[in-house]
């Protein structure tokens, strides 16, 4: 944008100067010419129509006209000669030069209403633009609901149905791990056995969780505060890798009507996801700050990145690069930022890894 702009100044000076100095060169032909070549002083007056309607045409009526009086001015020395050898002609030469300001305003009107109904015709097509780019996302939306929906039917079937048996494998395997005359080999299977059913037990509730979500309990929300426990949770998921998590928010921040517990869970997820994309160590920031009326929170690693073919798939429930992953917690989260009436977007960081950015109402609105 700021290219076309200085190319379009460019234009518009080299016009200007090309009609100040086509005006001032026939004005000096006028000048230079004898009295006596009337056919001569005719040609030249014809081509002050030239300047004048190019005037007329990058700049509209203020420079049709202008440009107009500027031939005018010009060629009045050449009048007031004429003026003493036919006064007539001279006459008919002052007449000339009102009709070339007729014809330079006229012009200048034209092109002014030229040039608005280009630029209503712009901003008509840049909103088309917008309509069609929105039609496409609720489109997308649209489709992803149609998922979630089959996601929480089938949730909604095979949910009890595996907790109960899960339960009683796990109760089952802890009664056998008591027993004391047990063999290494015996209680390594039930360690396996225990932790799987824990593993498998975390994703049916995460399952749970995404398939059949609880409307948000609304209240006030200190996002500060809020930020403060997030790190703190996070802080149990780095273990013992070289990640760092810091903590950064713009000053006197607005309270945000939300349901804390699932703005945290939201942002603890994202945070999770960041450390857990920085093996081998790095940063984590998570921030806060307002954007256009709105509260933004975002969490920025360091990390691989996400590869952009597969950067629209990432919210989907179940899809997941990593192994021993569920694939939900990205989609809880843009579940959560949804239910405020919210978006959660991913952009990818000039200096490597992701910055995750939700974007929330300061006020309750519809929920979805």
């Amino acid at each position: 944008m700021p290219q076309t702009l200085q190319r379009r100044d460019a234009f518009n000076r080299l016009g200007l100067a090309g009609v100040a100095s086509g005006t001032l060169l026939i004005s000096s032909l006028h000048h230079f010419t004898d009295l006596s070549h009337v056919h001569w002083h005719n040609i030249f007056q014809v081509l002050y129509y030239i300047p004048t309607v190019l005037a007329a045409l990058l700049f509209g009526f203020r420079g049709g006209l202008c440009a107009a009086l500027l031939a005018a001015i010009s060629h009045l020395p050449y009048v007031v000669q004429t003026s003493r050898v036919n006064p007539d002609y001279a006459i008919e030469q002052a007449v000339e030069m009102s009709l070339l300001c007729i014809v330079g305003g006229l012009t200048g009107v034209l092109s002014d209403r030229d040039r608005r109904q280009r630029r209503d015709l712009e901003r008509t097509t840049n909103r088309l633009t917008e309509v069609y780019r929105e039609l496409e996302q609720n489109f997308d939306q649209m489709k992803r609901a149609e998922r979630l929906f089959a996601v929480g039917q089938l949730a909604a079937g095979l949910a009890h149905e595996l907790r109960n048996p899960l339960w009683s494998i796990a109760g089952a395997a802890g009664i056998l791990e008591r027993n004391a005359c047990l063999e290494a080999k015996h209680r390594e299977c039930l360690d396996i056995i225990q932790k799987e059913s824990q593993r498998l037990n975390r994703l049916l509730t995460e399952f749970l969780d995404f398939a059949r979500p609880r409307p948000p309990k609304y209240q006030s929300i200190d996002i500060d505060a809020l930020l403060d426990s997030v790190i703190q949770l996070a802080v149990h998921a780095v273990g013992h890798s070289a990640v760092q998590l810091r903590k950064l928010t713009a000053p006197d921040l607005p309270l945000v009507e939300g349901d804390p517990e699932m703005v945290k869970q939201m942002l603890l997820n994202l945070a999770i996801n960041a450390i857990q994309a920085m093996p081998r160590g790095g940063e984590v920031v998570v921030s806060a700050g307002v954007q256009d009326g709105k509260m933004i929170l975002r969490v920025r690693d360091q990390g691989c990145g996400i590869a952009p073919e597969i950067r629209d798939k990432i919210f989907n429930p179940f899809f997941t690069t990593k192994d021993g992953g569920t694939g939900l917690g990205l989609a809880v989260a843009h579940q959560i930022v949804e239910q405020h009436g919210g978006i959660l977007r991913a952009e990818a960081n000039s200096g490597g890894g992701m910055t995750f950015s939700a974007l929330l109402p300061l006020g309750r609105e519809t929920t979805v």
